[in-house]
């Protein structure tokens, strides 16, 4: 059974197969900074509670980031992958990063875990009191402007922006 937990070192071990299988590919939705070292327990410790630490509004943070709740997707004690809600945009997530953002390790694609992951992580940005988020995706990435849209993502435009080439989609929380 899919579910939705924080980052937590325990996960190491999966943690390290999921990277090997992306390689060198940024991990969408992971909250990786170059500067992190996840070589040892250690660092990976800090980075788990950095990420832990940025879902509290209520510690500031950098004037180019925003607080954000950071989920690992996880089915049987397996990392498959990682998902973000971003509390508020500024002006750079609002041309091409959005609200959430997600990336599922390539041996668990094709299987619907970004499309369950997003519909949980909206259900959590409703809880917060949102009334609509922004999700984007490169324009070539098919898969993921299919799980936007299976939740309700309205294509507002497909723009350059700092990204590449970006399909912007807002999809509205009801109740």
């Amino acid at each position: 059974m899919l579910e939705l937990i924080e980052p937590t070192v325990e996960l190491r071990d999966s943690w390290t197969e999921s990277a090997k299988e992306w390689g060198d590919a940024h991990q969408d939705g992971a909250g990786l900074w170059e500067a992190d070292d996840l070589s040892t327990v250690e660092g990976f410790a800090a980075w788990t509670q950095r990420l832990r630490e940025q879902s509290d509004d209520s510690i500031p943070v950098t004037a180019e980031r925003v607080p954000a709740s950071y989920w690992w997707i996880v089915e049987g004690g397996t990392y498959l992958g990682a998902i973000t809600l971003r509390h508020a945009l500024n002006d750079k997530l609002l041309e091409g990063g959005g609200h959430i953002g997600y990336g599922v390790r390539p041996s668990a694609r094709g299987r619907g875990v970004a499309t369950w992951a997003l519909g949980a992580v909206l259900d959590r940005a409703r809880a917060r009191g949102m009334d609509r988020v922004l999700v984007t995706c490169d324009d070539d990435n098919v898969a993921s402007a299919r799980t936007i849209e299976r939740n309700g993502g309205v294509l507002e435009d497909v723009r350059d922006t700092w990204l590449g080439r970006t399909r912007r989609y807002w999809i509205t929380l009801g109740d």
